[in-house]
């Protein structure tokens, strides 16, 4: 069995992330000034569609403050419709906001050529005055993010520019860096596992086995280091992202082979969250974040922004126990919505007894193989960022920093 990845393939880890590695074909430097005019862009076909959740509670919130905020959710690509229906037991609002995406390009200044993504809001004159709270609240975000040119976050999806049209509706550019996402590669790998085992795919050897599990260990553990990067560039500039999720998080590539040359990227900025002191409270779409601060005791400006953080952290928890699960079974072993009751409402998270639990099921394995690397580091950091206190959980730069994360592990197995 493999102990390492080749050496041609593993980065070392400098403190804070990976080492970057020189991406084939590298971006233009891009100026952090927005292009407003719609004249800039041509528009192509359409992609698709997103529809977003509003989870207003959580049937186990006695435990202070689950993550489980409102955000937008890739109906087609984060949870199947089985696991929707499931989702109902929770009280949901389910938002009349549907968003549609099409795909483009910059036809004009000094961009032209640069592929786009375009992200639609219908406008107030459709009666979707909740979207343009949203859309302004993306765009906003992204301006603010994007302010200084030589602070610009890699692992932040980036805004080309917006235009409202004749209609109402609010259209937002941003440069096509990918269009898959983590739950995407999740799903993906899942079902090819599953083809695997039952003999449709061609046989393959132990040790080609062995070298695939490497690089997707790989592939995962870069894939959250990119994550929890764009988190701490947000956390150090005052802003939460507050729908962090495998679908709120794209990617370039999901070819494992591609490792090296992954950059995960954050997207879906339209539930976040301004923490600057004078601004801790305030936000019409942050009302719910700021009522279960109230409920978990925080009372002062300084602790209802600490506990924004630390919602954040819980939310990219699961993001962790979702990539440490998900790609490692085979489809239909486990899902989203499984996994996070499992840890929550079954073991009211106590994420140790969780381990010994998955240690049981063989189907399992991998997953408990993946998060014991580096002497359990993975289920230590589980338990830290998902602790039921939210005093006690990680700042982003720690869980940054943790040997998991940044891959340290891999070089020790």
């Amino acid at each position: 069995m493999l102990k390492a990845l080749p050496a041609r393939f593993l980065a070392s880890p400098e403190p804070g992330g990976w080492r970057r590695r020189p991406r084939r074909g590298s971006l233009q430097p891009v100026s952090a000034v927005l292009m407003t005019n719609p004249a800039y862009f041509e528009v192509g076909r359409f992609l698709g569609g997103y529809g977003f959740m509003n989870i207003t509670s959580y049937s186990s919130s006695q435990f202070g403050e689950p993550s489980n905020v409102a955000g937008i959710q890739d109906l087609g690509l984060g949870y199947s419709a089985e696991e929707l229906e499931r989702l109902r037991v929770q009280d949901i609002g389910e938002g009349e906001v549907t968003i549609r995406l099409y795909e483009g390009r910059v036809v004009q200044g000094p961009l032209r050529g640069t592929q786009a993504v375009f992200k639609v809001y219908p406008g107030a004159r459709a009666g979707a005055s909740e979207a343009d709270l949203m859309a302004l609240n993306e765009l906003r975000t992204h301006a603010f993010l994007q302010s200084d040119a030589s602070d610009i976050c890699d692992n932040i999806q980036f805004l080309l520019g917006a235009f409202e049209t004749a209609t109402g509706e609010q259209w937002l550019a941003f440069r096509d860096d990918g269009r898959y996402s983590a739950a995407d590669y999740a799903k993906i790998t899942s079902e090819r596992q599953l083809k695997e085992q039952s003999g449709d795919m061609p046989f393959w050897n132990p040790f080609n086995r062995a070298y695939k599990l490497e690089l997707r260990r790989y592939f995962v553990l870069k894939l959250l280091n990119g994550a929890m990067s764009g988190l701490l560039h947000m956390h150090n500039h005052d802003r939460l992202h507050q729908s962090l999720g495998p679908s709120s998080v794209i990617l370039n590539t999901v070819m494992e082979k591609e490792g090296p040359y992954l950059v995960p990227r954050l997207r879906d900025l339209a539930f976040s969250v301004d923490i600057g002191y004078s601004s801790v409270g305030a936000g019409a779409l942050s009302d719910g974040l700021w009522r279960r601060a109230s409920a978990a005791g925080a009372s002062t400006p300084l602790e209802k922004r600490a506990f924004g953080i630390a919602d954040d952290i819980y939310g990219a928890g699961l993001l962790v126990a979702y990539m440490a699960f998900i790609p490692f079974c085979e489809a239909g072993i486990m899902d989203g919505i499984s996994l996070q009751r499992l840890l929550e409402s079954t073991f009211r998270l106590d994420i140790y007894a969780a381990r010994e639990y998955c240690l049981a099921d063989d189907r399992l394995s991998e997953a408990v193989n993946f998060l014991d690397l580096g002497d359990g580091a993975g289920w230590e950091l589980l338990q830290a960022m998902l602790n039921p206190d939210y005093r006690k959980r990680p700042i982003a730069e720690a869980v940054l920093n943790h040997r998991f994360i940044t891959g340290a592990v891999l070089r020790d197995y």
